[in-house]
C-alpha cells in the first residue's frame, strides 16, 4: 500500500498534477447570511460565498464538501479539523490572524448602521448612546460596536437574520452590519421599507481588517496560497464576474459604489 501511494504521488508530480488535488476539501460555510450564504426551499445551499467556494474548488482541481457551521463556532471548528477552510465572509483581521491564516481577499465592503428612517438617530457614539444596537455575535461588527459605541447597549445575536428580525419588530433601535448585506437582505425588502442607513461608512482596520478572505489553519500556507492563486484565476477568466453579477449590480471585490 505504501509503495502504491508513493507511485501515485510520483505520477501526479510527473504529469504536473499537484498532490494537493488528490484529496477532498472540506469547506465550512454558514448558510444563514443571505445573499452570501443561505438555503433554498429544498434545503440546498446557495449564495455568493457558496458559488465562490465551488468555483475555487473547481479551479484548484479539488472535490469539495460543504459543511454547515454556526458563525461563532467557525474558528474553533476549523482548528479542531472539522473542515479544512472557511468560506463564510470572514474578514481578515489581526486578531484572527493570530489564530488562523488567510488567503488574499475575495471581496471588501464597508459597514453601516441601519435604523428607522424617521428615528432621528445619528450613527455616532453620541447619537446611539443609551440605544439598543444589534450586531451578530462573534462578527467583526461586535468588535467595532463595542469600540465605537461604548454607551450603547450592544445586543448580540447568533445570525444576521435574527438582527434584522428584531430591528423590524422594534426590539432594538438600530443595527450594525455589512452595508451590502443590509441593502440586499433588509432595506430592499418590504420589511425594511421604512428603514434607512444612518450617516456614512464605518471602516476600521483594527476591527474590519483588510477585506474578506478564506480562512485556513495556522501554518497551512500551501492551501492559503492555492486559494489566493485560484481567486486571481477566477477574477481573470470571468468566473468571478459571472457569480458577482448574479447577486450584485456592481463588482464587490473593491467595495460598494458611492451613493448606495
Amino acid at each position: 500500500m505504501i509503495r502504491r501511494t508513493f507511485l501515485a504521488t510520483a505520477a501526479a508530480i510527473a504529469f504536473g498534477v499537484p498532490a494537493i488535488a488528490q484529496d477532498a476539501l472540506r469547506i465550512g460555510v454558514e448558510g444563514a447570511y443571505p445573499p452570501f450564504s443561505y438555503k433554498e426551499a429544498d434545503g440546498s445551499l446557495t449564495g455568493f460565498d457558496i458559488e465562490i467556494a465551488r468555483a475555487l474548488c473547481e479551479e484548484m482541481g479539488r472535490d469539495c464538501e460543504l459543511i454547515e457551521q454556526e458563525w461563532d463556532g467557525m474558528i474553533p471548528a476549523l482548528k479542531a479539523r472539522k473542515f479544512d477552510a472557511i468560506v463564510a465572509s470572514m474578514s481578515i483581521t489581526e486578531e484572527r490572524k493570530r489564530q488562523i491564516d488567510f488567503s488574499e481577499k475575495y471581496y471588501k465592503t464597508p459597514a453601516r448602521v441601519v435604523a428607522p428612517a424617521d428615528s432621528g438617530l445619528e450613527g455616532t457614539a453620541e447619537g446611539l448612546a443609551g440605544k439598543r444596537l444589534g450586531v451578530q455575535r462573534g462578527a467583526t461588527h461586535q468588535c467595532y460596536a463595542e469600540k465605537t459605541f461604548p454607551d450603547a447597549e450592544i445586543v448580540l445575536y447568533g445570525t444576521q437574520e435574527e438582527v434584522f428580525r428584531d430591528l423590524a419588530l422594534g426590539r432594538i433601535d438600530a443595527q450594525l452590519s455589512d452595508s451590502l448585506i443590509a441593502q440586499e437582505s433588509f432595506l430592499s425588502t418590504e420589511e425594511g421599507a421604512d428603514y434607512a442607513f444612518l450617516d456614512g461608512d464605518h471602516t476600521d482596520v483594527e476591527c474590519y481588517g483588510e477585506g474578506v478572505g478564506i480562512a485556513v489553519r495556522k501554518g497551512d500556507e500551501e492551501l492559503a496560497r492555492a486559494f489566493s492563486d485560484a481567486i486571481a484565476a477566477i477574477r481573470e477568466n470571468g468566473t468571478y464576474a459571472a457569480i458577482n453579477d448574479a447577486y450584485f449590480p456592481f463588482d464587490i471585490y473593491g467595495g460598494r459604489p458611492e451613493g448606495m
